[in-house]
């Protein structure tokens, strides 16, 4: 298999950063934290087009309401906010206090979790009233990606500075145990497989574990000098973006991982995220020439 570009890199306004990607598949939507511009990115998910950017405030978590289309941020001026994308509004804003990184979103719960940037804390809003609920407190000073199990609805939350991972119970809104991650360093990419009932887990010294809710190690394999994965549950694909690079692999229900294809790419590219129709994956980053989106896909 081979990663190749899918469509041209389209050229956004310059500014010069981005963060957290996320894709809306029904709607054929693309979101990107577009962040020092302080607005969100809104691309054609079949085209690549640019479609408008959305004024904010500085972000950085992006995270799609799949029943009405909405899209959450984490904001750097302490808030998290629920944006309509076809009005190119935002609707209203929960004030947490603090600066927030990455967010994960429980449509079951109505909840937003967003974890404070280098900091001690994780922040509960209650996406029905945009309205903080509760604040946990998390061991370590940097949190950094979260995934929800939406079967059991715990959240896991990376610690990077202690590589292990925080587990937090919806109901307590509290961490109720922790599991160490000894192969990593500085864990960054946080994902969840509900079929296989599996975390995948990477750190900043190129690894990707496969790990038990339990937190026993299944399997590993190495990745690039990684900043963010995304995972394709119906596929069980992972893409990792960082050190000039996309990687791909696949997981299995043993926990094995597998490479499948890899792609040299731009210097800032360093999230990304699946398209679950098409399977295409969407990158973004900032080059001396512009700001860049594109969508990548696996090929024969």
């Amino acid at each position: 298999m081979h990663l190749v570009p899918v469509t041209p890199p389209a050229h956004v306004q310059i500014f010069s950063g981005f963060d957290y990607v996320a894709t809306d598949s029904e709607r054929r939507r693309v979101y990107a934290a577009h962040t020092a511009s302080s607005t969100l990115l809104i691309v054609n998910a079949d085209s690549g087009a640019v479609l408008k950017q959305v004024d904010i405030g500085p972000l950085h978590g992006v995270a799609v309401d799949p029943a009405t289309g909405h899209v959450f941020t984490g904001d750097s001026d302490g808030a998290v906010s629920e944006v309509d994308p076809v009005a190119g509004t935002v609707l209203g804003s929960a004030d947490v206090g603090a600066k927030v990184d990455a967010i994960a979103f429980d449509p079951e719960l109505h909840r937003v979790y967003a974890d404070e940037d280098d900091g001690t804390r994780m922040f509960v809003v209650d996406t029905t009233t945009m309205k903080q609920v509760g604040v946990v407190a998390l061991p370590g000073h940097k949190p950094e990606y979260l995934a929800i199990d939406p079967q059991t609805h715990l959240v896991y939350q990376n610690i990077d500075n202690l590589a292990e991972v925080a587990v937090i119970d919806p109901t307590q809104l509290k961490v109720v145990r922790t599991f160490a991650t000894p192969q990593l360093q500085k864990n960054h990419p946080l994902q969840y497989d509900p079929a296989f009932k599996i975390l995948l887990i990477g750190g900043k010294n190129g690894v990707l574990g496969s790990y038990t809710r339990e937190g026993k190690l299944l399997a590993s394999a190495p990745i690039p000098v990684v900043d963010q994965c995304d995972l394709d549950t119906k596929t069980h694909l992972v893409a990792c973006a960082g050190g000039k690079k996309v990687a791909v692999l696949s997981l299995a229900a043993s926990g094995k991982l597998a490479p499948v294809a890899d792609l040299d790419v731009a210097d800032g590219v360093h999230t990304v995220a699946f398209d679950r129709n098409t399977g295409y994956i969407w990158i973004v980053w900032a080059a001396t020439d512009g700001d860049f989106v594109q969508a990548l896909k696996l090929s024969q």
